[in-house]
């Protein structure tokens, strides 16, 4: 039997790229879409071939059918429609970042708790093969221990309508993309940082960040990152250690229609050249996380990614938010 899957609003992230990616997995169905806009709704689903529409995201969550919600809505709905699925008895996938700060994020932890089920953020990166090959080899002492990371991940957005450029909605470059910088650090270094640093420059029009600088401690290591929602569109990671360095092609929109890379060096090519070049057959990272997340839910095993460590990393970006504002270090 598989896992039936609701979608909480058409946002483009679910039309164009999750529900796509789903509808090709054995072990899950898309049943449900919903939208404010009844008119919207049934679009979709006949686009997508989906077999309900709902013109209410109350009435998605009434149905019986529903096993798992997948919640892509703007940020600030994230935790209040997450609780509300969650106290219908629904499992749910919730688009990152999965609260605005750390303290939002607690009562849908206590939710969870109580009405045991299952919720995570969609940092879909967790179960990329590209990603996973890459913290083995960190764990394996490949490139000895890690001194520095080194992130960047911005694109080009300046539509006053754009939910990304509104400040009540949870707008700004931290939370849309700094956030997978803030997760991969944590996750490369197996902990927290200290202490945080940061610089933010803020849209005089729309005043959300739109270019933040960080620099994280980790107790003689260090992890550096700039974001950006308006800059040139890029992304890469480096991790640098005492034997080595590794470096992530396209870590976070992994493409759907040709192979991932990562390359892994000694150093004594500063160009790069001589590095080994790891490859990875192409794939479809919201296909492997949305059935990640199903087979933890047939299975009662834990998800990929708990919601624990999601609001851990929720604290050090309030701590970078605070330390935006004071020019001093912060402590999560």
């Amino acid at each position: 039997m598989k896992v039936r899957w609701g979608v909480l609003s058409t946002a483009r992230i679910a039309t164009e790229k999750v529900i796509p990616a789903m509808q090709a997995s054995r072990l899950l169905e898309v049943a449900a879409i919903a939208s404010r806009d009844s008119a919207r709704a049934q679009a979709a689903a006949r686009t997508l071939a989906i077999p309900k529409a709902y013109g209410s995201y109350e009435a998605l969550l009434a149905d019986p059918d529903i096993d798992v919600v997948y919640n892509p809505l703007p940020n600030h709905l994230h935790v209040p429609w997450s609780i509300r699925a969650v106290e219908a008895g629904k499992h749910v996938l919730c688009e990152k970042p999965v609260a605005l700060t750390a303290d939002e994020a607690a009562p849908l932890l206590r939710a969870r708790d109580r009405a045991g089920v299952k919720v995570q953020e969609a940092f879909m990166i967790r179960t990329h093969p590209q990603w996973i090959r890459a913290v083995e080899l960190l764990r394996s002492g490949r490139i000895g221990p890690v001194r520095a990371v080194a992130g960047l991940f911005s694109f080009f957005n300046e539509d006053p309508a754009n939910v990304r450029n509104v400040a009540a909605y949870g707008g700004g470059a931290l939370l849309d993309v700094g956030c997978y910088l803030v997760h991969t650090a944590r996750w490369i270094f197996g902990g927290e940082p200290s202490r945080v640093a940061a610089l933010v420059d803020r849209d005089p029009r729309f005043g959300v960040d739109r270019l933040t600088s960080t620099l994280l401690d980790f107790g003689g290591a260090h992890a550096i990152g700039t974001c950006s929602t308006q800059q040139t569109p890029y992304q890469r990671i480096h991790v640098l250690g005492l034997a080595g360095r590794i470096e992530i092609e396209i870590p976070f929109n992994a493409p759907n229609d040709r192979p991932c890379r990562i390359f892994v060096g000694d150093g004594a090519d500063p160009v790069g050249a001589r590095a080994e070049t790891i490859e990875f057959s192409t794939c479809d990272q919201y296909l492997i996380e949305a059935e990640a997340f199903s087979r933890a839910v047939i299975e009662g095993t834990d998800v990929p990614l708990p919601l624990e460590d999601s609001i851990a990393n929720l604290r050090v970006m309030d701590a970078i938010t605070r330390a935006g504002q004071s020019n001093q270090w912060e402590r999560p």
